[in-house]
């Protein structure tokens, strides 16, 4: 095959993707709706011109894992951390573990009562379809007001982080007693203690850098950090939380020995151009892994019965558990926040990550693809509904 060909391709979607973008935006449609379709498309283009599309699919899992972190870190910088945002701050906290924990319950008492595997089993299959995709939440919650968006960014972002600590703790423990519980609170206190130190040696390391190209080593540095933490089953993508939100609030820290060493004359600058690199970053690699997972999908799945009622119900669980936890606890809440819950990126991700012995062959990519599919369309149901200047819970 000429070069020529691959390049007009890869060009030609990623042109796509930004009109998709700003389609999606003015519509307030997902454009993870779009990609998808346009992924199976080419599934169809591919098999009818015979060719083979297994060696993409082996590079979903590197390509989700690189997205999410630049997702939430793009989405991070974005944050500032005010006096005045501490009831914001604790609502996403409390609403994006214990909603998880909610419907992670629910679903895996779905999955032990309707199949015949072991509560352990239900449990790990059950994880990934109770995270918030921060991959689709936060591109999606940019038209809404910034207090609405804020709380949609730290509400995702954390249902990843608890998601993947929770996922991570279930696959490497096989019984969950006192031993188990306290290695997660040990885990939780390395990691919290790794990124306060990262966070002010990548700091200073920004300000002792003179080269004109920097930005790329200080993604490289994060991604090999989050790798590190994730060769050790830690939930390193806190790392890349804590670090987003504290260069974008370094500037408020009034000690003057951290603004001697760590604060320099063209901070602001640059944090500008890391924040525009990071999005450019996170729209090409989701460009492509939403593609690619459109590319690989088994439409005939679909079809299926069983694969739809399981997709239903789980469906059903999410927006239940959500809508009670609401009503009891943000009462404020808006439909908006209610709807606003999409299944996505990470989902894929830790569903590909389920070890063979403990997978469930009535859960199959099917009934993740209709869960994705139908949170993806009431999220989307919800935002067309958004009126402007709307409470904020």
């Amino acid at each position: 095959m000429k070069v020529e060909i691959p390049l007009l391709i890869l060009s030609s979607l990623v042109i796509f993707s930004y009109i998709f973008d700003l389609f999606a935006r003015k519509a307030k449609i997902p454009s993870i709706l779009l990609l998808l379709a346009t992924g199976v498309g080419l599934q169809f283009a591919a098999s009818y011109f015979g060719f083979s599309t297994l060696t993409l699919q082996r590079i979903l899992p590197l390509m989700g894992t690189v997205g999410l972190i630049l997702i939430v870190l793009e989405g991070s910088l974005e944050l500032k951390l005010t006096s005045d945002k501490k009831t914001l701050l604790k609502q996403s906290l409390a609403a994006s573990f214990f909603i998880l924990l909610g419907t992670t319950f629910a679903i895996t008492l779905l999955f032990y009562y309707l199949t015949e595997s072991s509560l352990r089993s239900a449990f790990i299959n059950a994880i990934p379809f109770s995270i918030i995709s921060s991959a689709i939440a936060i591109p999606s919650a940019s038209s809404l007001p910034e207090a609405r968006k804020e709380f949609v960014v730290y509400e995702s972002s954390l249902s990843d982080i608890f998601g993947i600590m929770l996922f991570n703790f279930a696959i490497t423990n096989t019984n969950y007693g006192f031993m188990s519980f306290s290695k997660l609170i040990g885990e939780t206190v390395v990691i919290t203690i790794l990124s306060a130190t990262f966070c002010i040696a990548l700091l200073y390391l920004l300000s002792r850098i003179t080269h004109r190209l920097k930005f790329f080593l200080v993604i490289s540095v994060l991604v090999l950090v989050y790798a590190f933490g994730k060769f050790y089953h830690l939930s390193s993508l806190v790392i890349v939380l804590v670090f987003g939100l504290f260069l974008s609030n370094a500037t408020a820290i009034r000690s003057t020995f951290f603004r001697r060493f760590f604060l320099y004359k063209n901070y602001d600058q640059d944090l500008e151009q890391l924040h525009l690199l990071s999005g450019e970053s996170a729209f090409l690699v989701r460009t492509f892994f939403f593609l690619i997972f459109g590319l690989s999908l088994d439409l005939t799945s679909l079809a299926n019965v069983q694969v739809f009622l399981a997709g239903i119900l789980i469906a059903v669980l999410i927006y239940l558990v959500r809508f009670v936890y609401q009503k009891i606890w943000m009462k404020s809440a808006t439909v908006t926040e209610l709807l606003l819950s999409p299944r996505g990126l990470i989902s894929i991700l830790l569903f590909m990550s389920i070890p063979e012995d403990q997978r469930i062959v009535e859960v199959s990519e099917g009934v993740m693809l209709l869960v994705i599919l139908l949170t993806s369309i009431i999220m989307t149901i919800g935002l067309l509904r958004a009126k402007p200047g709307e409470a904020n819970p």
